[in-house]
């Protein structure tokens, strides 16, 4: 299950990862916490919906919950809310697999997320969690603090995927930019080629571990 503070970090992070897995056949959930958007009007609305919809279909997701919370916000709201409506969603799912945003982002939806997120994937209440990633979300992720980097210790080969994964995030037309935007089409490519050469493959996705359990079958 990826857990994504908005709309679209799901994408930039590990998109090609989920498409690679969907083809491996895993059941692929998506947390949404927050519409990602600070305009209200209901064109604006009506339009993330339709964006989320097709998105959706192009992962395949199993499922696709959404926690409506304020984006922008997440510092403010009842940590208890959260806590419960991520845990909900984990006990509904049963994930084995969770993936969250970097906890030293900027962004402080990210960074609460991240760690209301972790809460919910001890092991005495949430059981069907057995191993537990960070994803590196450009625009976020490469503006961490000086001494608290993302460094990745996970590489996923997404050979064959990355251009999937772009055409994908051009589906949130508001999110992307021009290069040298950091959302925009190149970056996105410099970074797969990036984790690729540190994998030794074409194109890869990069993530940082927190916790994976081995048990005796």
């Amino acid at each position: 299950m990826v857990i994504a503070p908005h709309p679209d970090d799901e994408t930039l992070g590990p998109g090609g990862t989920l498409l690679r897995r969907g083809d491996e056949g895993w059941r692929l959930y998506w947390l949404i916490v927050t519409p990602g958007l600070l305009a209200s009007d209901s064109e604006s609305l009506a339009r993330r919906d339709r964006e989320i919809e097709e998105v959706a279909t192009r992962y395949g997701f199993a499922g696709v919950h959404r926690l409506d919370l304020p984006p922008s916000a997440l510092d403010r709201v009842s940590e208890l809310n959260l806590y419960e409506g991520i845990a909900e969603v984990i006990r509904e799912t049963l994930p084995s697999e969770v993936w969250l945003p970097f906890r030293n982002d900027p962004h402080s939806d990210h960074r609460v997320v991240n760690a209301i997120g972790w809460s919910c994937c001890k092991s005495f209440r949430f059981p069907s969690v057995r191993r537990v990633l960070m994803y590196d979300t450009p625009s976020e992720t490469d503006f961490a603090a000086p001494g608290n980097p993302f460094e990745p210790d996970v590489l996923v080969d997404i050979t064959g995927y990355a251009d999937r994964k772009l055409d994908i995030m051009g589906i949130y037309q508001s999110e992307m930019g021009q290069h040298p935007f950091p959302r925009s089409p190149e970056v996105l490519a410099a970074k797969a080629t990036l984790y690729g050469a540190m994998a030794g493959c074409e194109a890869a996705e990069g993530f940082m571990l927190m916790r994976e359990i081995d048990s005796i079958p």
